[in-house]
């Protein structure tokens, strides 16, 4: 194994340096198109081309009798865009939706390509063909020449991508505001279409028909994770995407009978799992802590709002645990927790086995009861809601209305003189009415 590193990071075998810049282009190809395409919401139809492509790939043998590189990639070329125009010609006159009409496409260019391939492996040279590794690809066998032609349809692909960036941007985002700017949408997404063909074909013979399409979307989806900006996006898929392919080819050359292709697609997916967990926006586990942050927030902001209710109720300032558990609903072992909560915070003090408030726990409960309030007499003098109705959709409100938002409230209600802001009473007047939750009875 020690051998196998040493030759891998000293590139002194030719075959190493093909495969792994074959590897490289291949993965950062699929992240930078990836992309694109998973933002068009159009993540399935790289797998639709890659099986439109292998009846090119046999009809190109069968005529040529050649297994050039070139030969064979201008094959699946042409019938890859075959493919892409089916697709747009079932979408555009039928009534069938895009997923249905690239199942079409895909299960029958990829029967018509296994009968072809069957027919060729059963002629006289169909033995010597090798053929069938474009099924599941073979990196191993990429040599210099292919190479070359790979190298030449990536930087194609980089060039148009950095010339026509704006226009897929807008493509993507807003097509109604192109087709105002006098562009053809139809165009523009037929061009992005026609990269992604060949973006297939860059990495058909390495990772075959049936993983390409995850070296073009896996890549993309795991950098949608951490970034809300598209070129941020980009960047990221196209370094996961060629990470990727450098990871598969050093796997592979430490175990020489691992196919490369595989296990670029097993590293793409490692690193979608990785981000799908820890990404900083997106990742489930920063979607936990914010909805944990927020049921905790809502959840003082009601111990807040049901201290200051039975302040004014009663006429004190110091509860019993009975007392609150009974106004607020709640059980003995949740209020215990929430109010050593916000003892932590400096919002509650412990007196004499009971609960007050301090001072900057009045406040904020004093703004909670305010915004409720407020919002529930908006409702109510607009002629939006009932009564009766207010309290629910006032509780679910409460937790999100800002300082400046309460700003506007009060100049809007005080404008129209129905409430004095200054002192903003309890609508329903009698009791707090507090229900846990926005619950109505």
């Amino acid at each position: 194994m020690l051998e196998n590193i040493g030759r891998f990071l000293s590139l002194s075998d030719a075959n190493v340096r093909f495969v792994l810049l074959g590897s490289l282009l291949i993965g950062s190809t699929g992240g930078l198109l990836g992309s694109f395409a998973v933002l068009r919401k159009r993540s399935l139809i790289g797998d639709a081309l890659a099986h439109a492509a292998l009846p090119g790939v046999a009809l190109a043998f069968m005529l040529s009798g050649s297994k050039a590189l070139p030969i064979l990639i201008a094959g699946a070329t042409l019938s890859g865009v075959l493919g892409v125009l089916c697709i747009q010609f079932i979408v555009n006159f039928t009534r069938i939706k895009a997923d249905s009409a690239i199942g079409i496409v895909l299960s029958v260019f990829f029967g018509i390509g296994i009968v072809l391939l069957t027919h060729i492996q059963r002629s006289s040279v169909g033995n010597q063909s090798g053929l069938d590794k474009f099924l599941f690809g073979q990196a191993a066998a990429i040599v210099n020449d292919d190479l070359k032609v790979m190298s030449i349809l990536a930087i194609f692909i980089i060039t148009a991508v950095l010339l026509l960036y704006k226009e897929f941007k807008v493509l993507i985002f807003d097509p109604g505001f192109m087709q105002s700017l006098g562009f053809s949408t139809r165009l523009v997404d037929l061009t992005l279409m026609g990269l992604i063909v060949l973006t297939v074909m860059v990495g058909l013979q390495a990772v075959g028909v049936v993983l390409i399409a995850a070296m073009l979307i896996t890549p993309a989806v795991a950098a949608r994770f951490w970034t809300e900006r598209l070129h941020v996006m980009i960047l990221l898929a196209t370094f996961f995407g060629g990470l990727a392919g450098m990871t598969g080819t050093f796997v592979s050359s430490l175990a020489p009978r691992i196919p490369t292709g595989p296990v670029m697609v097993l590293v793409a997916t490692g690193f979608f799992v990785f981000s799908a967990l820890f990404g900083p926006r997106r990742g489930m586990l920063a979607r936990w802590h914010r909805e944990r942050a927020n049921r905790q927030r809502e959840s003082r902001q009601h111990l807040l709002r049901a201290c200051i209710e039975l302040e004014e109720q009663q006429g004190r300032q110091h509860f019993s645990p009975q007392e609150l558990s009974a106004e607020l609903q709640w059980p003995q072992q949740r209020l215990e927790r929430q109010s050593k909560r916000m003892v932590r915070a400096g919002l509650m003090q412990l007196r004499h086995n009971g609960w007050s408030l301090s001072q900057q726990g009045r406040e904020e409960g004093l703004f909670v009861v305010k915004s409720h309030r407020l919002w529930e007499h908006y409702l109510f003098y607009r002629d939006i809601l009932d009564m009766d109705h207010l309290d629910r959709p006032a509780d679910e409100v409460e937790h999100l209305l800002t300082p400046e938002i309460i700003t506007r409230l009060e100049n809007l209600l005080e404008r129209e003189q129905v409430i004095d802001t200054q002192r903003i009473v309890n609508i329903h007047a009698s009791s707090s009415l507090y229900r846990p939750g926005g619950q109505d009875d």
